[in-house]
């Protein structure tokens, strides 16, 4: 595969993984507590962003990474792709007959919750793509794990990445 390919199916997992999480606990704390369907829906949407944030800033932090500059960096490289994600997410989920009303317990919710998540990974996979391919999105994160080669010094086209430079292939 593609290193740019791999870079961007890695970073479109690891926020489609950030979103289900948060949605799915959105909609559970929605039902529990008896909130409407927009109700739930804004509440699964607001957690889906945080999730999505904080799976992408644990690594960062991880390699040493002030939480600070680690949560500017994510805002700047996931924020795209998680609304891509959500609007695909939440359209799919609606043309879904039942999806939207079914309960976590009934399988057409899960059916569609399968469906919406794949046609968000493959929406957003090709905004990922364009966003490292033009050093921005998941290249950032890259840059900044501050890579270093063989003679240990650090690289710079890593760093190139962390400061958000245009970079073209």
């Amino acid at each position: 595969m593609n290193p740019r390919n791999a870079i961007a199916a890695s970073a479109t997992l690891h926020c489609l993984t950030g979103c289900a999480i948060g949605e799915i606990a959105g909609l559970m704390i929605g039902a529990a507590v008896g909130l409407s369907n927009l109700q739930t829906m804004a509440l699964a949407i607001g957690l889906a962003f945080v999730f999505g944030y904080a799976l992408s800033s644990l690594p960062l932090v991880g390699a040493g990474m002030g939480l600070g500059k680690a949560l500017k960096l994510v805002l700047a490289a996931d924020t795209i792709s998680i609304i891509v994600m959500e609007i695909v997410d939440n359209a799919v989920m609606a043309a879904i007959p039942g999806a939207m009303d079914a309960g976590l317990v009934d399988p057409v919710f899960w059916l569609g919750m399968m469906i919406a998540l794949s046609a968000a990974f493959l929406a957003a996979f090709p905004v990922n793509r364009y966003l490292i391919d033009r050093g921005k999105g998941h290249a950032l994160h890259h840059g900044a794990h501050g890579t270093h080669g063989a003679d240990g010094h650090a690289d710079h086209h890593a760093d190139h990445h962390a400061h958000g430079s245009e970079h073209h292939a």
